[in-house]
């Protein structure tokens, strides 16, 4: 997918990309998906949209659901059923196409013009009738209240064909030599048709008659314009009741108001090639306006330009999906094009999915690059000659500027300048001496904080890249260039205190290296100042040095750790006789202790007993179990042994049993009084 952008309008290429042949296997289309980023990037929206040439006109039916496009070669149409995404029939025809319509709002009728005036009527089904005009056909259009067709081409006359009656009527007769295009309103039926001599005729279908005539080749030509032969009507489109718009043989566009002669707006396309579609978007208040290069937005009212595309190849027709965003080109390639400006419209229905990916796209904007291309401006190309390319294919207009192949300019670039070998000489000089610089003994820059561990991450990556290169072997990230860690090397409270306990026991072995580093900083500080008075390279210092040190030191390796170890013993044993000390100046003091709230004082004996029987066996804690009367052992049938434990009850429990003993027995004493009382009153009714 291709974006471009002109005046803050996304465009969105859909099309762009590599097409598979046909022929190719699927397996074959995998593998090339696979190994080419451009066709796994590419957004095929529906499968096969092209043509095996050329593509001449393409058209959407009115319900939206099918897009027909016909082409070479061999001559043919094709239909889209963008329900599916895919092709829904092609069917081949004897000439090539001149223009069709859709007379039903899906394809179930078509009527094509061709260019061997022949007219030739579609079905559902496929081929229905064919028939013929008298001269060439150039365009036509359909009249729905009447059911008539009217054909202009290469005559002063209008051919009628009316559908109902299947007959043809009388033509009507125009002043001009030839008429290239036409159309009608759709609001009153109005028929309008431009001719050769740049003249617009409107006729009333009901009477037959002309109602008004426009001469818009001298109303085209302004005082900015240059025209070297007479314009031409090439396009006519009418939108509303009243508006119309009509394009020129010579690159303008004239929008008219019916009640007026004089035209609204002139609209000149400054390339000089003819107008071949104009359409109209209501939404926006925008005109479409196409020839064969360039396809231009711009505003009805004002006349200012809203944004422009410009394909690769020759355009032949466009279409505007209606209430949508979407546009469909016909070009001078197999390939058709399709293009989405999320600012015209939504989406169209069945692929709807395009708003959220475009929204994606511009929420992670890509900066363009054309690898390709060379960005020259006007005074560029001055110096180099090639002011008299302006126009031409070679270079393309964008901002302040042209883009011009790299490959053009870098050939101008060395015929235009003799002494570029030797500007060339001279920069591959400079590389050679700034790669034997490279070579010497270069001064290590370190930070003002922990000059020594920067010193040792330096060494360590050193020695990593030095194993990296022998044994190949992937090199982790450096703390140093690490951004994570960028404070500890600024901050001074991040200072490594090496004379701190921790540090001493996490490093007991390490004063001997850092002695050594502590040299190759003193000197790397006399190399700085000796660089900031003379500005002059330092020398390494030799190899030999560097060997007899790493001898000695293996020598005295274990020494050094011998000696840490006393350090830290006597350290300890100052600690221990400083805390004796501070104990026996101590006066201990009685603590009291409170106790919470519904719990009982227990005393420390019971504790201690507790705690020499937990030192006891099980056996023996069992033995002193079973005198208190708290287990009881006993054989089971099966002959294993069965351990009953009674649990100790505390005197709060005990209490409270008793307490339920007495409420029990005070109860049983009232029901034996009730009983009583009740046995006499019994006997005293039964007296009486």
């Amino acid at each position: 997918m291709q974006v471009s952008s002109l005046n803050e309008v996304k465009i969105y290429s859909l099309s762009c990309g590599k097409s598979l042949p046909e022929w190719l296997s699927d397996r074959k289309k995998r593998a090339l998906q696979k190994k080419d980023v451009d066709v796994r990037r590419r957004i095929e929206l529906i499968q096969d949209f092209e043509m095996p040439t050329v593509c001449t006109t393409i058209k959407v039916s009115k319900d939206g659901q099918y897009i027909l496009a016909t082409g070479t070669y061999k001559p043919r149409v094709r239909c889209y059923d963008t329900y599916q995404l895919s092709l829904k029939f092609e069917r081949c025809l004897d000439s090539e196409v001149v223009t069709f319509e859709i007379l039903s709002d899906d394809y179930s009728k078509i009527v094509f013009l061709h260019n061997d005036r022949y007219i030739e009527f579609h079905s559902q089904s496929g081929f229905y009738y064919k028939t013929r005009i008298p001269k060439f056909g150039r365009d036509f259009s359909y009249h729905y209240p009447s059911c008539d067709l009217y054909f202009v081409g290469a005559s002063s006359e209008v051919y009628r064909l009316n559908l109902e009656q299947g007959r043809y009527l009388n033509p009507l007769q125009t002043d001009a030599a030839e008429n290239n295009v036409c159309d009608i309103n759709s609001v009153h039926g109005l028929f309008a048709t431009g001719t050769i001599e740049g003249r617009v005729e409107c006729w009333d279908p009901r009477t037959r008659n002309r109602v008004g005539l426009l001469d818009c080749a001298l109303n085209s030509v302004t005082a900015d314009s240059e025209i070297n032969s007479l314009p031409t009507i090439s396009a006519l489109k009418f939108n509303g009741a009243l508006t119309m718009a009509v394009g020129t043989s010579t690159g303008q566009v004239l929008l008219y108001d019916l009640r007026s002669d004089k035209p609204l707006l002139v609209k000149d396309h400054q390339y000089g090639l003819p107008i071949k579609s104009v359409h109209f978007q209501d939404s926006l208040d925008l005109i479409l306006s196409a020839d064969s290069r360039i396809i231009k937005m711009w505003n009805k009212n004002s006349g200012k330009i809203f944004t422009s595309l410009e394909p690769e190849h020759d355009l032949n027709d466009v279409c505007l999906y209606p209430n949508s965003g979407m546009l469909l080109t016909a070009n001078e390639t197999p390939k058709m094009g399709i293009y989405y400006i999320p600012v015209l419209g939504p989406a169209p229905r069945w692929c709807s999915f395009l708003d959220n990916l475009t929204e994606e796209l511009e929420e992670n904007p890509e900066s363009t690059v054309y690898d390709d291309y060379k960005f020259v401006t006007k005074k560029d190309l001055e110096n180099l000659g090639l002011t008299h390319l302006i126009g031409s294919p070679f270079l393309r207009a964008y901002m302040h500027g042209f883009f011009m192949d790299i490959r053009l300019y870098h050939k101008v670039k060395l015929m235009v300048n003799p002494f570029a070998y030797e500007e060339y000489r001279k920069d591959k000089i400079r590389q050679k001496i700034e790669e034997t610089r490279a070579q010497r003994v270069q001064l290590k820059k370190l930070p003002k904080v922990n000059k020594e561990l920067a010193l040792k991450l330096i060494e360590e990556e050193e020695e990593k890249q030095k194993s990296a290169w022998k044994k190949k072997v992937k090199s982790l990230p450096n703390i140093l260039t690490d951004d994570r860690f960028k404070v500890m090397f600024e901050n001074p409270d991040f200072q490594v205190d090496e004379e701190s306990e921790e540090f001493r026991l996490l490093n007991p072995l390490v004063s001997k290296i850092s002695e050594k580093r502590k040299k190759k900083l003193r000197l790397l500080e006399q190399q700085e100042l000796r660089e900031k008075e003379e500005e002059e390279e330092p020398e390494g210092r030799p190899s030999d040095a560097e060997s007899s040190e790493s001898s000695d030191d293996e020598k005295a390796w274990v020494e050094e750790v011998r000696k840490q170890r006393r350090l830290l013993q006597q350290e300890e044993k100052v600690k221990r006789q400083e805390r004796l000390k501070e104990d026996q100046q101590t006066v201990l003091k009685p603590q009291f202790y409170e106790i919470k709230a519904g719990e009982e004082f227990r005393s420390f004996k019971d504790s201690a007993t507790k705690q020499k029987l937990m030192n006891k066996t099980l056996e023996d804690r069992l033995k002193i179990e079973a005198k208190n009367g708290t287990l009881s052992v006993s054989d089971t049938t099966v002959g294993s042994k069965q351990l009953t434990f009674t649990l100790k009850r505390s005197e709060q429990q005990k209490k409270q049993q008793e307490a339920e003993k007495l409420h029990r027995q005070e109860r049983k004493r009232l029901r034996r009084s009730a009983g009583h009382l009740k046995s006499r009153h019994r006997r005293g009714r039964s007296f009486h």
